[in-house]
């Protein structure tokens, strides 16, 4: 607001010296003039300068008294100055817009008639100026303060995200550890039991070997059937732990498309369809790298918003198909990466469709046997 007060002075003490000069075309230029033009832009060039509010008001009222006295005295035109100055200080103390105006209108009796018109324009442009600096300055108020509070929202949401990540790897932590416990307690009862048990029957027949055959041979018996039913114990344990492939593959699709989602401004989805229990471990590595492929080559060079994932399995196939909105092409150029899934699927016994027509679509095929 202050340039372009400023402005408004030049502009107003621009007109007033021209108009002086026009008025007096032949005359020399009075020294006294030149100094009370050159006094009044040092003065208000201080009030730009100044930082404290109490300093500003001082300039301020100075550069009024100037104008007053240079109207009086010098040049009637000055008081064309006085409604910006006016202007100046009632934006400075926030009053209100009646109360500015009607200030605007008191220099009135310091004005030649002749001047009157001219005085009521100026006044008028500068009270137009003044609410557009004015409603400017609200606008920009209001801006700052929302960016401000905009700036403390993703402050509260880094750090509720940062607490979020820290609580979630605490919790997986924590979850390793009572697995562990569990693990480490179940083969300790179970496996320990059952070794413990055995090693003492073992011993027992090896000191009745020499005096009680028979009974050295039970013994050894009930070691050898402590001891399988050991292992079997191991061998339930250890199903019981480990994840079927199934759930591995389809559980390894939705954390890449959910990662997906997070990392690339796209949506992604993932949906399937029949019995996933047939999909071999290898076939799942094939369909997560082919669709690893197929979605970077859409990132890369469809610009696609929107990437959909698949998984079907039909009667003698599995189909796994990941299409997206991009633009698609004519006609398909298989590069590095086409090739690459061809003969990934190819290894297996499959085969790779790929159609641009609308959008882009990568299918794999690959066959099973349904017993």
């Amino acid at each position: 607001m202050e340039i372009w007060t400023m402005a408004n002075k030049a502009a107003v003490l621009g007109f007033i010296i021209v108009t002086s000069f026009l008025a007096h075309p032949t005359s020399e230029i009075d020294p006294w003039q030149m100094l009370v033009y050159l006094l009044y832009l040092a003065i208000n060039l201080t009030i730009l300068t100044v930082k404290q509010m109490n300093q500003k008001q001082l300039f301020m009222g100075l550069s009024i008294g100037f104008v007053v006295a240079s109207t009086l005295v010098l040049d009637p035109l000055f008081v064309l100055l006085l409604p910006v100055h006016i202007l100046e200080l009632a934006f400075l103390a926030g009053k209100q817009r009646v109360v500015v105006f009607v200030c605007m209108l008191l220099p009135l009796f310091i004005v030649l008639p002749e001047w009157m018109p001219l005085y009521l324009l100026t006044a008028f442009l500068s009270f137009l100026l003044y609410r557009c600096g004015s409603m400017l300055t609200d606008k920009l108020g209001r801006v700052e303060a929302e960016r401000e509070k905009m700036r403390e929202d993703l402050q509260s949401l880094t750090r509720s995200l940062n607490e979020s990540s820290e609580y979630f790897r605490q919790s997986t932590y924590t979850i390793q550890l009572e697995e562990r416990n569990r693990l480490s307690q179940q083969i300790h009862d179970d496996v320990g039991h059952a070794v413990a048990g055995a090693l003492i029957q073992m011993e027992a027949s090896r000191l009745l070997m020499a005096t009680d055959q028979d009974k050295a041979s039970e013994l050894l018996r009930n070691a050898i059937a402590i001891s399988k039913e050991g292992l079997e114990r191991i061998r339930v344990t250890l199903k019981d732990v480990k994840p079927r492939p199934e759930e591995l593959g389809i559980n390894r699709l939705r954390l890449f498309v959910d990662e997906l989602s997070v990392r690339e401004t796209v949506t992604a989805t993932l949906t399937f369809e029949g019995d996933i229990d047939v999909i071999t471990p290898i076939q799942w590595k094939i369909i997560q790298q082919n669709a690893t492929e197929a979605v970077t080559n859409a990132l890369k060079y469809a610009k696609a918003t929107v990437i959909s994932l698949e998984v079907r399995v039909l009667n003698t196939f599995i189909k796994a198909v990941v299409t997206d909105n991009g633009g698609g092409a004519d006609k398909v150029v298989k590069g590095l990466g086409i090739l690459g899934m061809e003969e990934r699927a190819a290894s297996a016994g499959g085969t790779v469709i790929v159609d641009g027509t609308r959008g882009f679509s990568v299918t794999t095929l690959l066959p099973y046997r349904n017993e």
